[in-house]
């Protein structure tokens, strides 16, 4: 059975399941700039051909608005934030402008502690600022039929880091799309291939931005 980011992790699979860059070129002629997506599978495109995977429809909407910018998939079904911790140094590489991190998703569905997940995020924001790379931290909204003060603990460690470590935060990645039969999988989690259009139209203009103030 495929690993998915709301079932439990049962193993840890670092460098063969991360995909590569995206396939689509860069726009504008000269080196591109580099944005890298380190997440679960929501980043890996799970059910998705890597056509229609958040990373390719990232990099379509930024060569409108950013472009010469190519966006690198670093996503692993399944993970964790702690999972995201212990590989953020080789998954990110060093050309990378601007990684968004997108973990989160496992943490909450397993119930993990929320003052854990806001360490091992932290952890990962301190180590691509060390290398100089711009961070957009995604963070998710947790439904509160999981217990409102777990949803409302687990809610308030995005923006906390985001404003102590000065990064855009993009609040819910699945915004407008999760809980929308229509824009999911089967499964009723994953975004289908219009969901993550919608994702991707909507997280393009942080990511640009935070290109610019790169700039």
């Amino acid at each position: 059975m495929a690993s998915t980011p709301y079932g439990p992790v049962t193993r840890r699979v670092f460098g063969a399941l991360i995909l590569g860059a995206a396939a689509t070129p860069a726009v504008a002629a000269g080196r591109p700039r580099i944005v890298t997506m380190l997440g679960d599978s929501i980043t890996a495109g799970y059910g998705l051909p890597a056509r229609e995977a958040l990373p390719a429809r990232l990099e379509a909407d930024l060569a409108k608005l950013a472009p010469g910018t190519r966006v690198r998939a670093a996503g692993v079904s399944g993970d964790t934030s702690a999972g995201g911790a212990a590989r953020v140094d080789f998954s990110v590489q060093a050309d990378t402008a601007v990684c968004v991190v997108a973990l989160g998703g496992n943490d909450l569905l397993q119930g993990l502690d929320p003052k854990q997940t806001k360490a091992n995020l932290d952890r990962i924001i301190r180590r691509l600022q060390a290398r100089g790379i711009t961070v957009v931290l995604a963070g998710l909204t947790a439904p509160t039929a999981i217990g409102r003060g777990y949803a409302r603990e687990f809610g308030a460690v995005y923006p906390a880091l985001a404003a102590q470590h000065r990064v855009a935060l993009y609040p819910n990645l699945l915004e407008g799309v999760a809980g929308v039969p229509r824009l999911n999988q089967r499964d009723g989690i994953h975004p289908n291939a219009s969901g993550v259009n919608i994702i991707a139209a909507r997280l393009a203009p942080v990511v640009a931005k935070a290109l610019a103030t790169r700039r």
